[in-house]
């Protein structure tokens, strides 16, 4: 059994992504600030640990990861116009696992990102989201930078649709939407796949069934 730490082990993502684990035999540690979200989590099969992602250091996240076989930061944050939060969670959130890891001796990493964030941003873009696309962009960098065992997830617009198990997935696509279910079964796949190391890819929904889009790339 592996046992797999989630950073950000509420989001949607990753609630969706826990039972796949468990199903493929490994033990999800999710890490999360609000106690309260335990019971559900314990439920589903996760460990829970608690940390407050922008209140703790790097130490605090080695410690976390501490007995890790390997990372997923899934965490995000949110949807409204907290510009800081962009900062904070998605980028410094990302920037702390990266170091935490290295310090907890865990090295493999898998990174749930966005599409496109390399792209140039026109002068009109509202701040938050050059805010949101710019930390996610910087902690790609980040992680494409460090020694870890990393993979870079970029999924296109997210819904909450069933997933469907088939994705189209390269170094770059075409804009579109995909299930959260996809990703977090994609990352599920992927997540114990050294032929998956160093590998950052786009995904959007597709007619290629997740594990043959994985070889294929």
């Amino acid at each position: 059994m592996s046992r797999i730490a989630i950073v950000g082990g509420h989001g949607k993502i990753a609630r969706l992504l826990i039972p796949l684990l468990v199903d493929a035999g490994h033990l999800p540690v999710a890490l999360v600030r609000n106690p309260d979200h335990a019971a559900e989590l314990e439920s589903a099969g996760a460990e829970v640990v608690l940390l407050d992602i922008e209140a703790s250091d790097s130490d605090a996240f080695a410690d976390a990861f501490t007995g890790a076989d390997g990372i997923v930061f899934a965490a995000g944050g949110g949807a409204d116009g907290d510009i800081d939060r962009k900062k904070s969670v998605d980028l410094g959130g990302s920037l702390k696992s990266i170091e935490g890891a290295a310090k907890a001796g865990v090295s493999r990493f898998v990174q749930i990102s966005a599409i496109s964030v390399d792209e140039p941003l026109p002068d009109d873009t509202q701040p938050v989201w050059k805010a949101y696309v710019e930390a996610k962009r910087d902690a790609d960098v980040a992680l494409r930078d460090s020694d870890l065992d990393w993979t870079i997830i970029r999924p296109g617009g997210l819904t909450d649709d069933s997933g469907t198990g088939s994705v189209e997935l390269a170094e770059e696509v075409d804009r579109g939407e995909i299930p959260r279910a996809d990703v977090a079964a994609l990352i599920a796949a992927v997540v114990a796949d050294p032929t998956t190391y160093g590998k950052q890819w786009e995904v959007v929904g597709g007619s290629t069934p997740i594990a043959d889009a994985v070889a294929a790339a």
